[in-house]
């Protein structure tokens, strides 16, 4: 009996330093963090802060001068594809973007190709100024043509944001500039 009872007290000890050896270890881990949770949460907060930084850092004169390249790229094309197609071709600001038209049949079309299909600016544009040598000042054009021919008239166009300004000049050799 008296080894009856000693092997009872001794489970019963060894029970209780079991559990409060648990509750040391369970108090000891949710006292903080491990080494990997830190890291992991560094570089989750380093990512968020580098996406916020290019979103907010964005130069409004960048984007518009890119939207102005867009535009020159487009607009040699567009020389070229109304010497191939053998009909005059313009360009013509739209509010909110701009659109492409081909001359038929006495009127001018909007292009439904890939390339010159109707646009969206990609940044915002608040003013679009369209202006050829020798037309009356202060008289911007509705739009510009481009001809069937492989000289040209001379053009500048003007893309403003707020007073920020790009210009997109062509001295009429179907090369374009950009220029701010």
């Amino acid at each position: 009996m008296a080894v009856a009872v000693i092997s009872e007290i001794a489970s019963r000890n060894a029970s209780k330093m079991e559990c409060t050896g648990a509750a040391q270890n369970h108090s000891q881990r949710s006292a903080g963090f491990t080494l990997l949770e830190v890291l992991i949460t560094l570089v989750i907060a380093g990512v968020l802060v580098s996406l916020a930084a290019l979103t907010i850092s964005r130069n409004p004169r960048t984007e518009l001068v890119e939207t102005g390249q867009r535009l020159a790229v487009l607009f040699e094309s567009a020389t070229d594809e109304a010497q191939i197609r053998a009909r005059p071709m313009a360009w013509q600001p739209v509010k909110g973007g701009y659109v492409f038209l081909i001359y038929e049949e006495g009127n001018w079309q909007p292009l439904r190709d890939d390339l010159y299909a109707p646009r969206n600016w990609p940044t915002p544009v608040d003013r679009v100024i369209i202006e050829m040598p020798g037309a009356p000042p202060h008289t911007p054009a509705e739009r510009m043509i481009f001809g069937a021919e492989s000289i040209a008239q001379p053009v500048t166009i003007t893309l403003c944001r707020g007073e920020i300004c790009v210009h997109i000049v062509s001295r009429g050799d179907g090369y374009y500039r950009v220029q701010s």
